[in-house]
């Protein structure tokens, strides 16, 4: 059995757009009073803040080893499962999930050496399309339909609540073989996600259909099917292939 000190090195809660520092050190204290210490913060409005570390209650050293970067895709890099906190379904169609199962999935995940991050959005306005595209599946906490919107650090304390959970229920799952290739981390997701982009106008593919949708479905597929850096590879060369076919058609 892998150790349940590194398995919880790997789960990793991203705050995005963090308008007030208290709910950074309300997460803070949420997450470390579950054995966690991993938190990422994305262009936050006010971070160092004195506020931050008054209602993180002693939970300093969280904040004190906090990444902090400013775009979401350096948050996520090396992660290989992402988890979107939403309580709105918006316009991206993703797989939903329970906190309870998302738990679960993302503990399994850890258990398989992989990254895990779990992202959470503005206390205002939540997660944005283009930032739960970058999630593998969306996570709903079952509030009441007519008062859905829960705190930030009460959303993080939930999930922290339920990984908790999971660690103790049962034994994590057996790692895969070794000659078997986890997922592609997020940050080579993103790189090819930009040379499918660039290809298809390259090809000339839309011919009228909005860019914008056809990308935020072929991400769905790529994120359901999860492939590794060795299938990446073979991905990027079939699309400059296509390029280099689409620049000698044009050629006169």
């Amino acid at each position: 059995m892998a150790d349940i000190e590194l398995l919880r090195t790997r789960l990793r809660f991203v705050l995005v757009r963090t308008s007030h520092p208290g709910n950074i050190g309300g997460a803070a204290r949420a997450i470390r009073t579950m054995g966690f210490t991993q938190l990422h913060l994305v262009d936050p409005a006010r971070f160092p803040d004195p506020e931050a570390y008054a209602l993180a209650a002693s939970a300093d050293a969280v904040l004190d080893q906090a990444g902090v970067s400013p775009q979401l895709t350096d948050a996520l890099a090396g992660s290989q499962l992402v988890l979107g906190l939403s309580a709105r379904r918006r316009d991206v169609h993703l797989p939903e999930l329970s906190p309870e199962q998302a738990a679960t999935r993302a503990w399994q995940a850890a258990a398989a050496g992989q990254q895990v991050s779990l992202i959470f959005g503005n206390e205002r306005t939540g997660l944005e399309n283009d930032e739960l595209a970058r999630c593998h599946a969306m996570v709903k906490i079952p509030s009441v339909e007519e008062y859905s919107s829960l705190n930030l650090a009460q959303a993080v304390q939930v999930m922290a609540y339920e990984l908790r959970k999971a660690s103790l229920a049962e034994a994590p799952a057996t790692p895969p073989p070794e000659d078997e290739e986890p997922p592609a981390d997020a940050a080579l997701m993103e790189r090819f996600y930009q040379h499918l982009g660039q290809t298809l106008d390259d090809i000339e593919f839309h011919k009228g259909r909005a860019p914008e949708t056809i990308m935020l479905r072929l991400r769905r597929l790529f994120q359901r099917a999860r492939p590794d850096t060795r299938e990446l590879r073979i991905l990027h060369g079939i699309l400059a292939d296509a390029q280099r076919m689409a620049q000698l058609a044009r050629k006169p």
